[in-house]
């Protein structure tokens, strides 16, 4: 790192103080439950640029993919503009915020992503520690393993052809990494070998195909493990083991889906995408097509384009691109309350330390608290857009906007 590189990280405070994720981490999207929950307690509830800031550091290039957090260090990955496209993985310290790994991933033709609120690298990497290995994913242009030092130990590509461009993230499943790619061209469900990148198992979308964007979610169902995942005009559940389709359920107008879903009490939520969105939640115990049998209740207003829904006990919260938060009885679908935030959203909200945190695209953070009546804790502002999902470690909230990456904390003694 150059000096003029260690002057830009800002320190603000002194600071304090399949594998299974280490009790801390944050080693994929959406956490270590890939459902936007944390455990940490000792959260901020209040910040500033002046207050509970530990770190900002600057983070070069353009990239959406949320930050995660794994063996000390806070990782993201980004593309700049070197001559053509370069998607590189990047490294923070999470004590200093000081930049320690930045390397190139992949070169390719292009410098901007098709659309203005994506990027080329906005799906989340996920971090192995007890593997020593870092996975990444950048849709069409390709999808590698490395260690945590940056060596490149295997990479491979899905061409396929999507409007918008890459999007949804991969998970890891015991020994296995599973991507769903989703394009006009070409739509399919595929498990590597995390340690090989080479392919266990491919299964295809039934037609018609469309673009989708989304994350799958690894469940358990009585006593089977199940991967689900959102494509276009339909969701499916496959056994995660050999990618046999377990069950789907059907939705007429849903294409270019980004919410990732969320499970509980038996039941899956899914956003069904654009045009004519709605939010569905589905009895997880069915076998083939279930639509008509196991669609427990559907929500047509107020449904999110692009942010995931949380569920917090009994009450399933989400948040509609324009910025209206709603809470639902995650077993019936009754409204108990909706509020509008203001601002626009992309980021998915996440629920830590008795808290709800709604971070907009304008670098504002609502803190909320959970339950049947609104109330609102604080309201949080940061320079700079938002629309990458906040990471939750080490009794502090990462944060990234367009340019920088912020770790915020109590600083009281």
């Amino acid at each position: 790192m150059t000096s003029m590189q260690r002057l830009g990280v800002v320190l603000v405070a002194v600071m304090l103080l399949g594998p299974a994720a280490h009790a801390q981490d944050w080693p994929a999207f959406r956490g270590p439950t890939g459902q936007g929950h944390s455990s940490e307690r000792g959260l901020p509830l209040e910040w500033s640029e002046s207050t509970n800031v530990l770190w900002k550091a600057p983070v070069p290039g353009r990239g959406w993919s949320s930050p995660v957090v794994a063996d000390g260090r806070v990782w993201l990955t980004t593309s700049t503009d070197e001559g053509a496209g370069s998607l590189r993985l990047l490294a923070y310290d999470i004590e200093t915020g000081l930049e320690v790994l930045n390397t190139e991933v992949f070169r390719v033709d292009q410098t901007a992503s098709p659309n203005p609120k994506n990027s080329l690298a906005s799906p989340t990497p996920i971090v192995d520690a007890d593997a020593n290995r870092v996975y990444v994913h950048f849709g069409a242009d390709g999808t590698a393993a490395l260690t945590t030092d940056g060596e490149i130990l295997w990479a491979t590509h899905f061409p396929h052809v999507t409007q918008h461009g890459n999007g949804g993230s991969p998970v890891l499943y015991r020994d296995r990494l599973i991507l769903s790619v989703d394009g006009y061209d070409t739509a399919f469900v595929v498990a590597l070998d995390a340690a090989t990148g080479e392919e266990q198992w491919r299964t295809t979308r039934r037609r018609p195909i469309s673009q989708a964007y989304s994350t799958p979610l690894v469940i358990r169902v009585g006593d089977r493990d199940q991967l689900f995942s959102i494509g276009a005009f339909r969701a499916t559940a496959y056994d995660p083991g050999s990618g046999e389709e377990i069950w789907e359920v059907s939705y007429g107008d849903g294409f270019s889906n980004v919410p990732a879903p969320v499970f509980g009490h038996g039941m899956v939520y899914v956003a069904t995408g654009f045009q004519v969105p709605s939010l569905l939640a589905v009895r997880a115990d069915g076998g083939g097509d279930v639509t008509a049998t196991h669609t427990a209740w559907t929500l047509r207003r107020g449904v999110p384009l692009t942010s995931s829904p949380l569920l917090v006990g009994d009450e399933l919260y989400i948040v509609s691109d324009l910025g209206v938060a709603t809470c639902l009885d995650a077993r019936t679908g009754e409204t108990h309350w909706r509020e509008r935030l203001g601002g626009n959203f992309s980021a998915s909200p996440v629920f830590a330390d008795g808290r709800i945190y709604f971070q907009s695209e304008e670098g504002v953070t609502s803190v909320v608290a959970p339950g049947i009546e609104y109330s609102e804790l604080a309201t949080n502002q940061l320079d700079g857009a938002i629309l990458a999902s906040m990471a939750v470690a080490n009794g502090s909230l990462f944060i990234r906007t367009h340019d920088h990456l912020y770790r915020i904390g109590d600083q009281r003694p």
